[in-house]
Order: structure tokens, then sequence, then C-alpha cells
């Protein structure tokens, strides 16, 4: 049941690969609490606006929005909390040596629930771009799918 369940949930950020170069990439674990779990595993979360801070070495997810789970009763979450990430040292580290560049942040790109059962986000070190980078992305984008509509023809 639990394979059933982690296929099920992705929670993408759509935004990420338009606005920003992704260069590294990691895998981290989401502290969470409560019901939290079950309003993810529902897909009652978003990560549109969301982004990741470091703060005494270690990392955090800010404006990750998780919905309020209906059946929770009186134990309920806060919708939009910070939420910590779990790294291993040598990862947290290798993030901190680069953050040190400038112009860099750290974007989460997906939330997923694997094969046991936890909550999982990848997260990647990511430049912003320039507006002509994204113009150059979408014509590419475009002409991709034209020569894809000639082949099925």
């Amino acid at each position: 049941m639990a394979n059933a369940i982690s296929m099920a949930v992705e929670i993408k950020n759509k935004k990420a690969n338009y606005q920003y170069e992704l260069t590294e990439r990691f895998t981290a674990g989401i502290q969470l609490k409560g019901t939290e779990i079950k309003s993810i595993r529902g897909g009652k979360a978003s990560i549109g606006e969301a982004y990741c801070k470091l703060i005494n070495k270690e990392l955090f997810v800010f404006n990750m929005y998780i919905a309020e789970y209906e059946n929770a009763g009186y134990a309920t979450h806060e919708e939009r909390r910070q939420r910590k990430l779990l790294l291993d040292k040598v990862e947290l580290k290798k993030i901190t040596r680069k953050m040190k560049d400038v112009g860099l942040t750290i974007v989460p790109t997906l939330v997923f629930i694997n094969e046991n059962g936890w909550a999982k986000m990848n997260i990647a070190i990511a430049k912003g771009k320039k507006m002509h980078d994204k113009r150059d992305d979408l014509k590419k984008k475009d002409i991709k799918r034209d020569i894809d509509r000639g082949m099925t023809e």
C-alpha cells in the first residue's frame, strides 16, 4: 500500500525550471508535525512560493503551504510555518560552501512520499535567469513542440 501512495503524491514547483538555472540537486527529509503528513499524502500542499534558507548550520524551508487536515479536530497545524530539512552533515557543508557565492539560492523543486512512507523534498542550488534566458528557453520549447508535432503527422 505504501507504494501506491508514494506514486500518487508529487507536488512540483513548476516555476523553478523557468525562473532559475538549477545546478546541483539534493534530496532532504522534511520534519513534520501532527497531521501535516496526512495533508501531503492527500496532495494538499504547495511549494510554488517556497524558498530555503540556512540558519545556524541547519536548512529550513519557508512559505511552504500544507493545508489543514479536515479530520484533525483541535490538533491542527500552522499552514505556512518554517520546517526543518533533514540532510547529512556532508551535504549541509557542501550547500554552505556553495551559498557563499553571490547570486545563488536554494529552491525546492519537488515534494514526494518515498517507498517507506516518509515525506521528502528535492531541492536545488540555483542561479536566477535573466529575461533573455527565459525567452530563449521558451523558443527552444516551441521549436521542440513543433518538431514533435511534425513527426506525429
